[in-house]
């Protein structure tokens, strides 16, 4: 896959690292416990590659496919009016951790990349972790400064609450 239509460099940094954050943007990395066991994580992973998550948190979503999958074009359409155009870089699946990352595409308010990945620990414990980088690429976003950085923040936290309760946990 080509990264010259990526907004940013360098794409699938996140894939080896998710606490990867390049010079001159903003990192976010937020774990949340989702439940235990084989059961939650299968039902975690599902929801994820599936873009569930995503629509149970209200956001819109246009895929060109139902499962993340590299080159996926993704676009994700916030509060009705703020279209944020995405490619899938990269995917994982493994026994104990899998998901999937995307980096933004001309026309989306912000550059970089986002990654939601569910692993299982030895002890059976599920979590969701949202890891990110980015800063503005639209006057909007630049506007907002640190809000936009905090919204971005309790939106990776809502994404483990929504997932929490989808996989039928309530801790």
């Amino acid at each position: 896959m080509s990264s010259a239509d990526f907004t940013y460099e360098p794409v699938g940094a996140t894939r080896d690292d998710l606490t990867a954050c390049p010079p001159g943007f903003h990192p976010l990395h937020v774990r949340t416990r989702i439940g235990e066991g084989e059961q939650v994580f299968r039902r975690a992973v599902e929801t994820v590659l599936t873009w569930e998550m995503h629509r149970a948190l209200g956001v819109g979503i246009e895929a060109d496919a139902d499962r993340a999958a590299p080159g996926v074009d993704v676009t994700v359409t916030l509060a009705g009016l703020v279209k944020a155009p995405c490619r899938v870089v990269w995917t994982v699946a493994e026994p104990r951790r899998a998901g999937w990352a995307y980096g933004t595409l001309e026309g989306h308010p912000e550059c970089g990349e986002e990654a939601f990945v569910v692993d299982r620990t030895g002890d059976g414990t599920v979590w969701l972790t949202v890891a990110a980088f980015s800063r503005a690429n639209s006057w909007y976003a630049r506007a907002g400064g640190p809000a936009t950085r905090a919204l971005q923040h309790a939106y990776a936290r809502r994404c483990g609450t929504v997932l929490r309760k989808l996989c039928g946990e309530n801790t």
